[in-house]
């Protein structure tokens, strides 16, 4: 052990580490934290629990709630937009998927084990839309794929959507740390 560590390549870097102003302990530290960082797994869908914060906030022909993301498993990592779309009740999709707003910047989010993160959903008052366009229909809920997640769960919160898969009605912002 002795020998590697008065290796050149060792002087090197420690050379380099000092030069900065920064202690080897420093630099060690550092180097861990990203090593950890960049081994985070991505939140499966198994061990997030999904619901949306019915509370919402009604602004210009719109009503925007909170979709959460609760982690109940080991630490993980999201980072993007969840994917949305209205569901029947049975299962099957009612119009266009949710289109990403790209308000919020795109930020990896680490969850340990009871932390969430949140994403903003945008429903549209079908009244917006034209009648004979929209074809109004009633939700039994949204199906949810987590950012980066290639299954989904399906959250239910009746509301009115438009059947026409032509218009979007559903926006979505990219996840955020809860809080945020």
């Amino acid at each position: 052990m002795w020998k590697s560590y008065r290796s050149g390549a060792y002087r090197t870097i420690v050379g380099a580490v000092l030069g900065l102003g920064l202690s080897p302990m420093v630099a060690s530290a550092t180097t861990s934290a990203r090593a950890v960082a960049s081994v985070t797994p991505i939140c499966t869908m198994a061990k997030l629990v999904i619901w949306l914060n019915t509370q919402g906030s009604r602004a210009a022909g719109s009503t925007y709630y909170n979709l959460e993301f609760t982690n109940f498993g080991g630490t993980c990592a999201l980072q993007g937009y969840p994917g949305i779309s209205a569901v029947n009740l049975s299962g099957h999709q009612i119009g266009a998927a949710a289109t990403r707003d790209r308000v919020i910047a795109v930020r990896p989010i680490t969850l340990t084990r009871g932390m969430s993160a949140k994403a903003i959903v945008q429903i549209a008052d079908t009244a917006n839309y034209p009648a004979s366009f929209c074809r109004v229909t009633g939700a039994a809920g949204i199906r949810v794929f987590a950012p980066g997640a290639a299954t989904s769960k399906i959250v239910p919160f009746p509301f009115s959507a438009c059947l026409a898969s032509g218009e979007t009605y559903l926006h979505i912002e990219a996840a955020e740390p809860q809080g945020a």
